[in-house]
């Protein structure tokens, strides 16, 4: 580079760094200081402050406030005594939809519905691609696109943020909550969080090989907007989702 150039370049620097000062000091008058900040401000605390640590909701509020927040993020939700009252729930819902096709988590918690399930003319994927070859794999995330509801038992709800957990690897497919058009959540009751630092702290105390594949946070149906803030349900996921919560 010739003198000349550097001189210049070190020219439009300098006029650069004028500008950003003058910038600066304009909005520092604005707010009342005296001059700009040259530091960044300290932040001493990291992670949530000691009094948010200590909140924890007796087991009715998590409840109500699960509920609520799910609800206001366009979610429908059910308080169910037991899981055969959730599988009756399921049956009718099929039924009143003419569902055909349905795909469900390989889950201990799952069992008992798949079973009274069984006797219905839905077809009835069951998601579990351990040791499957690309091929069944590539099956298995065409049944779940393909399919009308997604049944998952979660791993955890939260009821500050009205969201859902749900993990996956290969015997738990995150196409299963992800690509039917109706997703059904199934929530053991002791399973809802008051904050969302209650869940995430175990996966952290968790050895790398115990890990899941992925944790997944579902706060209701799929949306999405364009540049004009025009809002649609259910483009890139289920448009229609359920948290039964199961007592």
């Amino acid at each position: 580079m010739a003198k000349s150039d550097a001189a210049f370049l070190q020219k439009l620097h300098q006029e650069a760094l004028k500008d950003q000062e003058a910038f600066f000091t304009n909005i520092s008058n604005r707010l009342g200081r005296t001059k700009p900040l040259q530091t960044a401000p300290e932040h001493p605390m990291k992670g949530a402050p000691e009094f948010w640590e200590q909140v924890d909701l007796p087991l009715e509020q998590r409840i109500q406030l699960f509920m609520s927040n799910w609800q206001k993020a366009g979610g429908h939700t059910e308080r169910l005594a037991s899981m055969a009252e959730a599988e009756d729930f399921i049956a009718n819902f099929i039924a009143e939809t003419q569902a055909k096709h349905l795909i469900i988590q390989d889950q201990p918690e799952l069992e008992s519905l798949r079973a009274a399930l069984a006797g219905t003319e839905t077809d009835i994927t069951v998601w579990n691609a351990e040791g499957a070859d690309p091929t069944a794999k590539d099956e298995l995330v065409a049944k779940a696109a393909g399919a009308d509801i997604g049944i998952v038992a979660v791993e955890h709800a939260v009821a500050y943020t009205g969201s859902l957990v749900v993990t996956s690897d290969a015997t738990r497919g995150r196409s299963v909550s992800l690509l039917p058009t109706t997703f059904i959540a199934i929530i053991p009751v002791d399973r809802i969080k008051t904050k969302l630092g209650e869940v995430l702290r175990p996966f952290d105390e968790l050895a790398a090989e115990d890990r899941p594949a992925g944790i997944h946070f579902i706060s209701g149906p799929s949306r999405s907007a364009d540049i004009e803030n025009d809002l649609t349900i259910g483009v890139h996921g289920p448009g229609i989702v359920y948290a039964l919560i199961i007592e």
